[in-house]
């Protein structure tokens, strides 16, 4: 056992010149019996990784223009979007809205009555929807049945906005307006109604 035994400790302060000894009134012993002897830890050094200079710069290789075919250019002509195919896509969108049992009937009945009678054909686009197509613009009207307990502002709120946005979205065209009618109210275990047979 060996016994350590201090009286005069050096205390180092901030700057390595100024170091000053105190006398201590008590001693310090240290057993080392107890504390099995083992072999000093070597740490093997490291050599410094020298920086990384940057990397030359590499010329990109230059693209050859490539001569652009003649149908690529701007050509003339007119494209027409037919009412009945805004009221399709509208009428599709309107019926996927949670809340909204089928398409009313609305003014476009009343119409088509007139029209009918006048001899100028049968409609061809779905009952409940008219559009009115001017240039690259829009305005559609969509009459529809909701179901019992949603909220009737709410259903119709949305299908203003899912029908203008499906609109923009698959034709391109921007809609300035889409009025919403609200018909009917269709109550829980009613059947749909039977669409009239054509003859």
């Amino acid at each position: 056992m060996t016994d350590v035994s201090v009286e005069d400790i050096t205390e180092e302060t901030d700057s390595p010149a100024e170091t000053t000894t105190a006398a201590r009134p008590f001693s310090l012993s240290l057993s080392t019996s107890s504390i099995p002897s083992t072999p000093p830890i070597t740490i093997p050094s490291v050599p410094p990784v020298p920086p990384v200079a940057d990397p030359e710069p590499v010329a990109e290789p230059v693209a050859e223009p490539v001569a652009e075919p003649v149908a690529a250019a701007v050509v003339k002509g007119r494209i027409k979007v037919a009412d009945e195919v805004v009221e399709k896509v509208s009428a599709l969108a309107a019926l996927e809205v949670a809340g909204v049992a089928d398409l009313g009937s609305g003014l476009t009945d009343a119409v088509e009555s007139i029209r009918e009678r006048a001899g100028a054909g049968a409609r061809r686009g779905p009952r409940g929807v008219s559009a009115h197509v001017q240039e690259r613009t829009v305005a559609v009207d969509v009459a529809i049945v909701a179901e019992y307990g949603h909220v009737v502002m709410d259903v119709a709120n949305e299908v203003k906005t899912n029908v203008a946005r499906t609109v923009s979205r698959m034709l391109g065209m921007r809609v300035v307006e889409v009025n919403v009618n609200v018909d009917d109210v269709r109550l829980p275990g009613e059947d749909h109604p039977e669409a009239p047979a054509e003859p």
